[in-house]
């Protein structure tokens, strides 16, 4: 390259380097990047390499709208252009898509009817035998007759992934630990025909409400919803064939959609999400029944794409809980989940998770991991080796699993072998002064 062609990097005093005008900050990142990319011919004299990225972070920071913490946490998961990439995809609304409801229509059908009424959509890919991808719409979509009448969801496509790695059989009793709105779950009770049995749980009563209201409309009838704290399972209730657990993340995946996640999120909320997600993917672990015949499987994913919600939180799993193991999660595309990354080393099985990208894949960002459950013994751990800071009390699935208390507590062991098991019997004339509002303790 001539010397000409080199691109000089501002001092700290250089005024350009102060301008917010974002044409001349476009400028800067794109000869940056060039330099990064054939660094040994490009660089400046003797300026290193970290010197040319700490002011791309500022330039990109301030173009794209990012806290720095955020900026650099997203930039090193990715190569430099590629980073770029991903941001530019960031500013850019994903595709509108749709799951047919197939206990009440088929694709085919459903396709038909939008189109005449004017809806241009085409299937979303070879890879779902459900979506649709909606183009255009002269009516809205969330509104016509076949939304009310429940033949389609509005569901991201990237929320099918984790439905799909699962894959529920028929009759199967399946948990779903973070369900509102209930795109995944109602997904969950089409792929069962309604057989079986689909525990939708949310621990935020206010979000049960839609999730019932979709249940509801899609004709669901083997759904039981419920509001409890993840990590409260398996104390109240187990032996699941398998288990979705959609966690709660930082949505760093999704801000296409919340740009606000550019400078809410802190180091902070990332340590708490992260300690979050490792309770419940344990809880989910326990909650499954090793024994079963069809399944034994747990699905754990998030809308994020940071290391520290996927591939850090699926390690620990692996480590606290000897009786699980990744299997392949069934997608046949997909990045695979990182076994390295930076100064971290994961375990070598991680290659089998998937990372899905919005400017690779035109979804949201995404990660889909699954485990089977090959024995329903922990294996005790050595107490020399182990580490103090990791220790929390969960609760393994025994045969009584769902007789325990909502706090997971057990009975006293001594009381249990002489006591009798409490019967449930049912006193209608009771029901109906209770229901009547007559109960003489509400009288009084």
């Amino acid at each position: 390259m001539l010397e000409s062609d080199k691109y000089v990097l501002p001092g700290d005093d250089h005024e350009i380097l102060q301008s917010t005008d974002l044409q001349v900050v476009q400028a800067r990142i794109q000869e940056i990047i060039r330099v990064l990319n054939n660094f040994r011919e490009m660089r400046e004299g003797n300026r290193s390499r970290n010197d040319y990225i700490s002011q791309l972070l500022k330039d990109l920071c301030l173009y794209y709208g990012y806290n720095e913490y955020l900026m650099e946490k997203l930039f090193y998961i990715f190569p430099v252009s590629e980073a770029i990439e991903f941001f530019e995809a960031n500013e850019v609304p994903r595709p509108v898509t749709i799951r047919t409801n197939t206990l009440k229509t088929r694709r085919r059908e459903l396709a038909q009817s939008l189109i005449n009424r004017g809806v241009n959509l085409d299937p979303i890919g070879k890879w779902s035998k459900v979506g649709l991808q909606v183009f255009d719409s002269p009516v809205p979509i969330g509104a016509t007759p076949e939304y009310l009448a429940g033949h389609y969801m509005l569901q991201a496509a990237s929320s099918f992934l984790p439905v799909m790695a699962l894959a529920p059989q028929e009759h199967e009793r399946i948990l779903d630990m973070a369900s509102a709105p209930g795109g995944k779950s109602t997904y969950i009770a089409a792929l069962l025909k309604n057989t079986g049995m689909v525990f939708a749980n949310d621990a935020n009563k206010d979000r049960t409400k839609s999730l019932v209201a979709n249940i509801h409309r899609l004709g669901v009838k083997n759904a039981v919803v419920c509001n409890y704290d993840g990590r409260e399972f398996p104390g109240v209730i187990g032996g699941f064939d398998r288990v979705l657990l959609d966690a709660p993340c930082s949505g760093t995946g999704v801000i296409s959609k919340d740009a606000s996640v550019k400078t809410n999120k802190s180091e902070q909320d990332f340590q708490m999400l992260s300690q979050l997600q490792k309770q419940l993917v344990l809880s989910a672990i326990d909650s499954v029944d090793a024994g079963s015949k069809t399944g034994g499987y747990i699905v754990y994913s998030t809308c994020s794409v940071t290391v520290d919600e996927n591939e850090d939180v699926v390690n620990y799993a692996l480590r606290k809980r000897p009786n699980v193991k990744l299997v392949s999660t069934g997608l046949d595309f997909g990045k695979e989940g990182f076994t390295r990354y930076r100064e971290k080393a994961f375990h070598p099985s991680l290659s089998l998770t998937r990372r899905y990208y919005p400017h690779m894949h035109n979804m949201d960002g995404f990660y889909v991991a699954k485990f089977k459950k090959i024995s329903n013994k922990i294996p005790k751990k050595n107490e020399d080796n182990a580490d103090p800071d990791e220790e929390e009390e969960f609760t393994p699935i025994t045969e009584d699993s769902g007789k325990r208390s909502r706090g997971g507590k057990k009975k006293d062991e001594s009381k249990s072998t002489t006591e009798e098991p409490v019967k449930i019997t049912f006193n209608a004339q009771e029901d109906e002064e209770l229901i009547r509002g007559k109960n003489k303790e509400d009288v009084a």
